[in-house]
């Protein structure tokens, strides 16, 4: 049987003959697997977009998978969740999330002492949870990656996430940054607006920049 499934990075749409911008919304392609094509690389995580994720609706389909070349698929996983830990976003789908993991997987195929690096921060918070450190309490795995705060690994991880994990047209949708519309969609669509406080000062928000 074959499973329908979307990358987790998908196609540009085509322009209009306009100038290309890398911040342009993609439109992700659907795509057929087999597991026994999954196998092909070195691990794959596989994930289901939640049903009240904006994703749900503009998406091809729900599933998601990105096969990895440089982590095995338990590495994928715990990074996933290390990365979660770090920049929390209670309601943002692990599909962006996973956007990470994708970038960690390049470095690690290209460069063996990153891969042994993150492989050696895994097996480090596997050791604290006596196997699988997925299966540990939220509370705990808050406190294991706290700890790691100034190491090697938590740095490789927290540098590619602050760029891979809020530059890319999912997590646009999800905080409803305008980016496809280029900088205006963004000045004159609330960037300046705290209207996320609960009563900010009228004058807080402060003037929209200009050129002059």
């Amino acid at each position: 049987m074959r499973d329908t499934i979307i990358p987790i990075v998908g196609e540009r749409r085509a322009h209009d003959g306009g100038p290309h911008h890398d911040h342009d919304e993609i439109a992700p392609p659907k795509i057929a697997l087999t597991r026994r094509e999954f196998l092909r690389g070195t691990g794959v995580l596989v994930g289901t977009i939640a049903a009240t994720s904006i994703f749900a609706t503009l998406a091809p389909s729900r599933v998601w998978a990105l096969e990895m070349q440089g982590l095995d698929t338990h590495q994928g996983e715990v990074l996933l969740q290390v990365t979660r830990q770090i920049y929390p976003h209670a309601t943002l789908d692990d599909a962006v999330y996973a956007l990470v993991v994708k970038d960690l997987d390049a470095k690690a195929k290209a460069d063996p002492a990153v891969r042994q690096q993150l492989a050696d921060g895994v097996a480090q918070l596997d050791a604290k949870a006596g196997s699988d450190w997925t299966k540990r309490s939220a509370k705990d795995k808050a406190q294991d990656v706290a700890a790691l705060a100034g190491t090697p690994f938590f740095a490789t991880v927290r540098s590619t996430a602050v760029v891979s994990l809020y530059s890319n047209p999912m997590a646009y949708a999800h905080f409803g940054y305008g980016a496809s519309k280029g900088d205006g969609g963004y000045l004159h669509q609330g960037f300046n607006s705290l209207s996320w406080l609960p009563d900010p000062p009228a004058g807080a928000s402060g003037p929209i920049p200009t050129d002059s």
